[in-house]
């Protein structure tokens, strides 16, 4: 039985070099992976790096940006399979509550976001993964008849951001104490009352 082929071996090589990268910048900073570190983790020798890769700043980029927009769909699926925006919104914000801040994903969006303020392409992918599911959010909650929806569903992606951000420096804070606030600001009802 004939081996895999060049061009699966170089898949391979790519997705370990991609998951190494999710790995390390959660653990060690955007700015602390390097070029052999990252090699070693995935298995593979340091040439190979800038052979799949423009360069290490593109991979960091692209590591993010995957597990990122895998998040969002993730994210998104939990809308779609509520009976209201409202009811999706607490489904995303009690999946949120498994983040600690300190947790490899946590870790990830938080150095991706400061990363993104000095890389241009960074912030404008991360900006429409963010505005793709804002969107999405915010078509959801004028289906529902919200009076305003887009602002509605820009506080809510920033209240998804700070809550996941701010678990991490205060372990009381949890969906049940956030999720009525946010019931009131998806509500539909004119008062904006549950």
């Amino acid at each position: 039985m004939p081996g895999p082929t060049n061009a699966e071996r170089g898949l391979n090589v790519r997705a370990r070099l991609l998951a190494a990268a999710k790995e390390l910048i959660g653990e060690v900073g955007w700015n602390a992976v390097s070029t052999r570190v990252l090699a070693e983790r995935a298995g593979v020798r340091p040439g190979l790096v800038h052979y799949h890769f423009e360069s290490l700043q593109a991979l960091l980029r692209q590591a993010a940006l995957d597990e990122m927009s895998h998040m969002l769909d993730a994210t998104a699926s939990l809308l779609v399979g509520t009976a209201s925006p409202a009811e999706g919104v607490e489904a995303v914000l009690y999946e949120l509550d498994q983040y600690n801040g300190a947790d490899p994903a946590s870790l990830l969006f938080t150095e991706a976001y400061l990363a993104a303020t000095r890389d241009a392409l960074l912030h404008e992918r991360m900006s429409e993964l963010m505005t793709g599911f804002r969107t999405s959010l915010a078509a959801a909650l004028a289906r529902s008849g919200h009076r305003a929806p887009e602002d509605a569903a820009s506080v809510i992606m920033a209240v998804f951001d700070g809550f996941v951000l701010h678990k991490g420096l205060d372990p009381e804070l949890s969906a049940a104490r956030v999720a009525p606030l946010l019931r009131r600001l998806t509500s539909t009802d004119q008062n904006g009352a549950d």
